[in-house]
């Protein structure tokens, strides 16, 4: 799938639910006063700012230059920086990588953890949250059925929703001993009612629409949400079936 176009403040303005149940990631991170941490894919910054709170000093890397803008605009105290979280690099090391709702947007999990393992000094810690096997299945797989349905392509994901098992193995090829990990079903309640899953396959879903004339793309919304509408539709409100993966480990 090709990277996402991001609009910043409709993702501040519409999206909320992403870093606010992130918000709950914190008391695994436990930052203190005094340490370095990376946020690693930081969106918009908010997170980044609530990790700052504690007197740690925080750094946050994001792709999207959109959304490293708006996260300068947010918070101007904080360093944020565009970075490739497959090719990135410090002259330091950090006492903790943090990273909420952005490792499931990059099919090359291995370079990732590889460079995380390299900027966590030694007794560092990595605690991230992100989709895990059976995220949005139902919405992942309607909209690709539809799609193909209507316009004859196939178009993947580009999603990584790994299991637990093998995620795990993942870090520990490169020196992170796992602490913990949990794989959990939240339903998601998506904001503005009836145009909640909309909105959400506009944001979130757009390498899957490329290329779509905007009459087409709007028949595939309406079809998918017919379809979607006995399942993920209840009380006025839209639910996302997110499944997610929450792990800690350190680096040995």
């Amino acid at each position: 799938m090709p990277e996402n176009d991001w609009n910043a403040e409709l993702y501040d303005q519409k999206h909320a639910f992403v870093f606010e149940y992130g918000k709950g990631l914190l008391s695994e991170l436990a930052p203190q006063k005094g340490e370095h941490i990376l946020d690693l894919g930081c969106g918009t910054g908010h997170l980044a700012q609530t990790i700052a709170t504690s007197g740690a000093h925080v750094v946050g890397i994001d792709s999207s230059p959109e959304m490293i803008a708006q996260a300068r605009k947010n918070y101007a105290d904080i360093e944020f920086l565009v970075a490739d979280a497959r090719a990135f690099a410090f002259l330091y090391q950090f006492d903790a990588v943090f990273s909420n709702a952005a490792l499931h947007w990059i099919p090359e999990a291995e370079r990732v953890v590889e460079h995380i393992a390299a900027v966590l000094r030694p007794g560092g810690r990595f605690v991230a949250e992100f989709g895990g096997k059976g995220n949005v299945a139902n919405i992942t797989g309607e909209l690709q059925k539809t799609i193909r349905e209507i316009t004859g392509i196939v178009v993947e994901s580009g999603w990584y929703f790994p299991s637990i098992g093998t995620y795990a193995t993942l870090l520990e090829k490169y020196g992170l001993a796992v602490l913990s990990a949990v794989l959990f079903d939240r339903p998601t309640k998506l904001e503005e009612g009836e145009r909640g899953l909309s909105n959400w396959l506009t944001m979130f879903c757009e390498g899957m629409f490329a290329g779509l004339p905007a009459v087409t793309r709007q028949n595939v919304i309406e079809q998918v949400e017919a379809r979607l509408r006995p399942k993920l539709f209840k009380d006025g409100n839209w639910f996302a079936d997110y499944r997610r993966l929450r792990v800690g480990a350190v680096k040995a």
